[in-house]
């Protein structure tokens, strides 16, 4: 099985209580996200923050595809819901694209 790792970056509003529910929210993440997230072809999925700096490091399957998951994620109300709700907390970068939120981004480097 080929896999493929992806990383990507956003904000979170500069605010400790928001972070504090932000990270809340992620400690029981709702089981119908995992499942998208899962069913996606998604393996692995891990998000770190160092101030209100999130890091997302995706691993993937063969069958993933970003542009399926994106048509899922808009077909999907629960999915909706939850990034609607994670928008409260999260804020573009400032080199976001309009309507854009997590950025890809670009490895330079591999020990």
């Amino acid at each position: 099985m080929e896999v493929a790792k992806y990383c990507f970056a956003l904000d979170l509003k500069d605010d400790a209580d928001l972070i504090a529910e932000y990270k809340a929210y992620h400690a029981e993440v709702w089981p119908a996200i995992i499942k998208s997230i899962k069913d996606a072809g998604i393996l692995d999925l891990e998000i770190y923050c160092v101030g209100n700096r999130l890091f997302m490091i995706m691993t993937t399957n063969e069958v993933f595809s970003f542009e399926e998951k994106a048509a899922a994620d808009v077909a999907s109300k629960v999915v909706q819901d939850w990034e609607e709700l994670m928008w409260k907390y999260q804020q573009a970068l400032p080199i976001a694209k309009p309507g854009e939120k997590w950025i890809m981004m670009e490895k330079i480097f591999q020990l």
